[in-house]
């Protein structure tokens, strides 16, 4: 895949190949998509923040758009592309404002 086939804030339904080298299927969340990888919220298991890249995602099942009012809010400084240079993933809450949380 390429980083033209993803949008921030929208959910996602793939298959990526792990680090393991096995196609698994994964619900994610992007925050921001750099040139060679994206940094997004894994909505299935526990919500913790990864770094995907564009070549390990096999296909996009299914997308679906996140209105302006539901979206997570992280700041800027946690998703810089220099934060994310030597991490494969991080544990970071994250709410949507209009949740109430």
């Amino acid at each position: 895949m390429k980083k033209e086939d993803f949008a921030p804030h929208t959910r996602y339904t793939i298959t990526w190949r792990d680090p393991a080298g096995k196609l698994r299927p994964a619900n994610i969340y992007p925050y921001c998509l750099y040139d060679k990888f994206m940094v997004a919220r894994r909505t299935d298991q526990g919500g913790a923040l990864g770094k995907f890249a564009y070549d390990d995602i096999i296909r996009i099942v299914r997308t679906t758009p996140v209105s302006a009012e539901n979206r997570f809010v992280i700041p800027d400084a946690i998703l810089s592309e220099s934060n994310w240079a030597d991490r494969t993933s991080m544990e970071r809450y994250s709410s949507s404002p209009h949740m109430g949380k």
